[in-house]
């Protein structure tokens, strides 16, 4: 259907004034070779118990019995006995066991000690250091799948290509017993590249300058019981993958998130919250001290349940800010039973201080330096940048210094879509249901400092009863079959929200560039891009409104009484946004007091300006529609909230009040009345 030629200007109002959360201009976020989804046939693959059929093991019987003497007995036992054949007849690197398994089903132990995969090291020569190949924004080549095959060591410590039904599991007590080391010299400690039937279990994988492990282009993977950690970007990336299980793994100090399955099989496209089956399963993981815990641009139909992400920056993230990712925009991520809590860490002070321009090797991963490589708001428990049919249930939220839920959209240029009718087709149908806001698992009061941030764009959103929010009305959740009580429709979000997101975003951490005016780098008080705007307003609306009561209606007691009322308003409205009072009824109490001014201010200028008293009178009914809006009912069906007609018709109104107080009283006005007439003393 065409669209009409206002929803045009409105969606080009949208698209022209945001440049949304975590997409500055030119962003990137993984950037990889086109791939399609697989095509579902496959399946979750299962565990194979029994004795593997290679051995990857290190020389040096001391060391190894070291390693394995605090064992139990019984593990200790198999360890030695392995050990034993793997001197005669194992490998030396987990890379040479890849390559020896010629068949489907193969089974590769790998034990104790530190695989640092020597001959997988040295910098690329020859054919492979002259590979013509586009390179993303980071720097590094995006290499076609034969690529890969032709030069597997040009960006991975341990390549796995091809291989299906392969299973590789360290025999140790912890998955510590079993590292993977790429030093920082790979962007890959272990990719699985269109390896179907995967199975990763019990081991570490650590320092890369990108991934830790990485899972591409396959229907079916588990990935059991792993650590990753110390990575310039994710610790697990799993990407245009279908049929897969996290399970019990961990995953800190990383620059963007510990869990990434980004672009999962878009299988419930088109689908409400009622879906047959899950792309990707998350469940009994741990992802802390990183940028996100969780993140997935394009995350579809991604089941996360009984996790925990907690001291991160932000626990959890879903997006539709980056282009190049299948799937898009996000949809059908269900979160449930999963404890998000105290993500409140703000490791922005080393791209300050220049610790993150050194090389990775230098910055101190190891002791806890997290360089961040995209813009979060720290001290948010879940945000949504973008995303549709989402459903967060029955989770326990709490102990965050921003808010528990974070919801803004992201107009589809962002992610390089550029028809009118896509622009506004995300943060719609949002589900916020039963969770536990503010409250530890034991019950104890751990309180977030809102519960709900919203920006206000999309239609369907619901939430349940929250303690405090901005804004403070919100649309209420009815059943867990997705009932909605009330709602909106707005193509855009609300413009002091628009403004700080648009500030927000333009963070680079290799630019070394931290936005000005955005309290999530540290600005405050007046720094802050919302207490400028705000006391700016309340400066250019004291000054003109003052002139025009002094030179037009001091006379008027009641337009005199209702000018101090005015005032307060403004004051409120900078004390809201330069403390912690915004998210609670200040800001509709000032747009109360405004509203009233201008209503009874333009009822004093009607004898004189009839038009533009009518029109101050309509200025003061959109304000006070706009306190009703955000205090008591948000108003349905509505593509615009009031905020934005009474923004743009308060910049009319400056100009038209200067004119109005410059001009002559003999000019056709006075101080309360027209020449020839008694000064009115009533409105």
């Amino acid at each position: 259907m065409r669209m009409t030629w206002t929803r045009r200007m409105l969606v080009g109002l949208c698209t022209a004034g945001a440049v949304l959360l975590g997409a500055p201009p030119g962003a990137q976020a993984h950037e990889e070779r086109e791939v399609a989804f697989p095509d579902g046939s496959g399946s979750v693959p299962a565990y194979r118990e029994g004795e593997p059929d290679l051995l990857v093991c290190k020389t040096g019987r001391t060391d190894f019995e070291q390693r394995i003497a605090r064992f139990p007995a019984a593990l200790r036992e198999r360890n030695l006995r392995l050990y034993e054949r793997c001197e005669r007849d194992g490998f030396r690197h987990l890379q040479q066991a890849v390559d020896a398994a010629d068949r489907p089903g193969t089974t590769i132990a790998v034990l104790p000690g530190r695989y640092e995969e020597e001959p997988s090291q040295p910098e690329p020569t020859g054919r492979c250091a002259r590979l013509k190949a586009p390179r993303a924004a980071l720097g590094y080549q995006v290499l076609s799948y034969a690529q890969q095959k032709q030069c597997p060591h040009n960006q991975n410590l341990v390549a796995i290509l091809g291989k299906q039904d392969l299973q590789i599991e360290g025999t140790g007590a912890d998955p510590r017993d079993v590292v993977v080391d790429a030093g920082y010299r790979k962007l890959n400690a272990i990719r699985a590249d269109g390896s179907d039937g995967i199975y990763l279990r019990n081991f570490t994988a650590q320092r890369t300058t990108f991934n830790s492990l990485y899972v591409l282009g396959v229907d079916g993977f588990v990935i059991d019981t792993v650590l990753t950690r110390w990575n310039d970007e994710y610790g697990f990336l799993t990407f245009a993958s279908d049929h897969g299980l996290y399970r019990n793994c961990e995953s800190y100090g990383n620059g963007d998130s510990g869990i990434y399955p980004g672009s999962a099989s878009d299988i419930n496209a088109g689908r409400g919250y009622d879906v047959p089956r899950y792309s990707i399963e998350i469940t009994g993981c741990r992802s802390h001290h990183n940028l996100l815990g969780y993140s997935g641009t394009a995350g579809d139909s991604v089941w996360a349940h009984d996790n925990e992400f907690d001291n991160n920056m932000a626990g959890a993230s879903m997006d539709s800010a980056f282009p190049g990712h299948p799937g898009l925009p996000q949809n059908h991520a269900r979160f449930e039973r999963n404890l998000i809590h105290d993500n409140n860490q703000d490791y922005y002070r080393y791209v300050k201080d220049g610790t993150c321009d050194r090389p990775p090797a230098e910055r101190g991963y190891e002791r806890g330096v997290v360089c961040p490589q995209t813009s979060v708001p720290p001290g948010t428990g879940v945000l949504v940048a973008g995303g549709n049919w989402n459903v967060f249930e029955d989770n326990w939220v709490y102990g965050h210094r921003r808010t528990a839920f974070h919801l803004n959209a992201v107009p589809a240029f962002v992610r390089g879509e550029e028809a009118w009718s896509r622009q506004a087709d995300t943060s719609h149908h949002n589900r916020f249901h039963a969770n536990r806001l503010g409250t530890t698992k034991d019950g104890r009061a751990r309180p977030n400092a809102t519960d709900v941030w919203w920006d206000g764009q999309g239609r369907g959103n619901c939430w349940q009863e929250v303690r405090d929010s901005s804004p403070r009305t919100l649309p209420r959740c009815g059943d867990r079959a997705g009932a909605v009580s009330g709602g909106s429709h707005r193509i855009v979000g609300e413009p002091v929200k628009v403004a700080q997101l648009m500030v927000c975003s333009e963070y680079s951490v290799r630019e070394r560039r931290l936005p000005v005016g955005c309290d999530w780098y540290g600005a405050r008080g007046i720094e802050r891009i919302e207490v400028q705007l705000a006391l700016g307003i309340a400066v250019v609306l004291a000054a003109v409104g003052g002139l025009l009561w002094w030179r037009r209606l001091r006379q008027n007691r009641w337009v005199t009484a209702v000018t101090a009322l005015g005032a307060a308003g403004l004051a409120l409205d900078v004390a809201g946004e330069t403390t912690a009072l915004a998210p609670t009824v200040v800001p509709p109490l000032a747009l109360l007091l405004l509203g009233t001014w201008w209503a009874v201010t333009g009822l004093g200028l009607r004898s004189t300006h009839r038009l533009f008293g009518w029109t101050t009178v309509l200025l003061g009914l959109l304000t006070l529609l706009d306190a009703f809006d955000q205090a008591v009912l948000m108003i349905p069906w509505t593509p615009l909230g009031p905020a934005w007609p009474r923004g743009l018709l308060g910049l009319v109104w400056v100009v038209w009040a200067v004119v109005a107080a410059a001009r002559p009283a003999g000019a056709g006005s006075s101080s309360g009345a027209a020449p020839g007439r008694t000064a009115r003393v009533m409105p």
